[in-house]
């Protein structure tokens, strides 16, 4: 059998021709390339066996599993902060840039020249009107007195004997013992005397007015600055710089700025004897510095700004008000009665509408659509429809809400409790600055721990997506 097979296969590898030589049967081919695999499975294995643990969570994610075993975990709560939307009387404000002006800034300077002897005020203390500041030597003048007086004396007793010779020279003309043009030349001559005393008369005056100048007082009551001078230099008269500066601090006042628009608001109300009040603010808006009552409005529009100034005047009792100092003031135009009020923050601008989140009874919020209403004081705003008096809304935290979102409130005694309608307003119409521990203030676009807040819109809101 096995010859046969030998057999077959020369017969196979034999050329067609007879004549040609016999060829041995070709050798199988050597495999190769099986080194390559073998290093290919060297790494591979040891990577899949150490990396399948990391990449497993990776395999269960993208492989398809029965809607049974992908079941849904519920979602926490969202942390916000609430309040109660409440009916009250809401007091609307103009607001504008003002800068506190003193009724009156004097610059103390001496008008004499002359050493100074003498500084008689404490920089910084409140002085009073004619007070003592500063005295200048007054020896220089006195001697100038002292001459002039001499001089005085001298010119009086010449005026005194021209007058004897006139006398004489009457009771001679008379019976014509001297002519008319000696007569005429005596009576000139007292009238020269006459006025050279008077000459000397008020050079006396001018020098004991020199004599005062040396005495320096302050013209007004106020505040002294600092003293630009010292004792013991020489002063000039009307030196520019000055000795130092007293300022008018009580009364004080502040002008400041509103839009033309609303010009006509204000004028309204100034043509019914109204008093407006005005109240004066740091520069954050959160320490009321004083409130005055507006003295005068400004007889035309500044076409740069678009703006008209406005004076008020503060009695500035605690003297929190400074000059040349910027606050923010806020003039009350009108109130408006039984207002329905939320905080500005709950008030959220969609592309189309306002909206805010009212927190339901199971916990969950709503969207509601909201037509809004003058912005009143502090972050406080009026809607006319959409809410209602006792419905709780979210102030913070309303960039994690969707319409059906379970949440959590940050201060549940004020979004549960409805109360009076005094105690609804005090929680939730606080002022900045004053929530509770672990509160979310009402401005926050959202919670501390979420996503970069969104950005305010003045007159209070923001501006966010509408949700789907």
């Amino acid at each position: 059998m096995i010859s046969k097979m030998i057999e077959t296969q020369v017969t196979k590898t034999r050329p067609s021709d007879p004549a040609a030589p016999l060829q041995a049967p070709p050798r199988p081919a050597r495999k190769r390339g099986l080194w390559k695999w073998l290093l290919f499975l060297c790494i591979v294995g040891p990577a899949a066996y150490f990396g399948y643990p990391r990449i497993k969570p990776l395999l269960a994610y993208l492989d398809p599993k029965p809607a049974a075993a992908n079941k849904p975990t519920a979602r926490p709560p969202v942390p916000v902060v609430t309040a109660t939307v409440v009916k009250s009387d809401m007091d609307l404000y103009l607001s504008g840039l003002g800068t506190v002006t003193a009724f009156n800034t004097v610059t103390i300077r001496s008008r004499v020249d002359g050493e100074l002897v003498k500084v008689d005020f404490t920089e910084g203390e409140m002085i009073r009107q004619s007070q003592l500041l500063a005295e200048i030597d007054p020896r220089p003048y006195q001697v100038q007195l002292a001459d002039a007086e001499a001089a005085l004396a001298r010119d009086q007793a010449t005026l005194k004997n021209a007058q004897l010779v006139l006398g004489r020279d009457e009771k001679l003309v008379k019976v014509n013992e001297i002519t008319g043009q000696e007569w005429d030349g005596q009576v000139a001559t007292v009238r020269q005397y006459n006025a050279i005393v008077k000459g000397d008369q008020a050079k006396i005056d001018n020098v004991k007015l020199q004599l005062v100048y040396c005495r320096i007082t302050s013209p007004i009551s106020g505040r002294i600055g600092l003293r630009a001078v010292d004792q013991g230099n020489l002063i000039r008269a009307n030196d520019p710089v000055g000795m130092a500066v007293v300022t008018q601090l009580q009364p004080i006042s502040v002008v400041f700025t509103i839009p033309q628009d609303d010009i006509i608001r204000v004028q309204q109300r100034v043509n019914t004897g109204q008093n407006l009040v005005v109240e004066a603010y740091d520069r954050d808006f959160k320490t009321k510095l004083g409130t005055g009552s507006l003295l005068a409005l400004d007889n035309q529009v500044d076409p740069s700004t678009g703006t008209v100034r406005l004076k008020a005047i503060f009695e500035n009792k605690d003297f929190s008000l400074f000059p040349n100092q910027f606050v923010n003031a806020r003039l009350l135009v009108d109130t408006k009665h039984g207002a329905t009020v939320v905080p500005a923050a709950a008030v959220q601008r969609g592309p189309t509408s306002n909206f805010v989140y009212v927190v339901q009874p199971d916990e969950t919020v709503a969207l509601r659509d909201v037509t809004v209403g003058p912005t009143g004081d502090g972050d406080r705003m009026a809607i006319e429809s959409g809410v209602s008096s006792g419905d709780v809304v979210v102030t913070g935290g309303v960039d994690k809400l969707q319409p059906g979102t379970k949440v959590v409130a940050r201060n549940p005694q004020r979004s549960r409790k409805r109360g009076t309608a005094g105690e609804a307003e005090n929680s939730a119409m606080s002022s900045p600055g004053q929530s509770g521990p672990g509160d979310i203030p009402a401005s926050s676009g959202g919670t501390p721990s979420g996503p970069k807040d969104i950005p305010s819109k003045p007159g209070g809101g923001s501006v966010a997506k509408r949700p789907t």
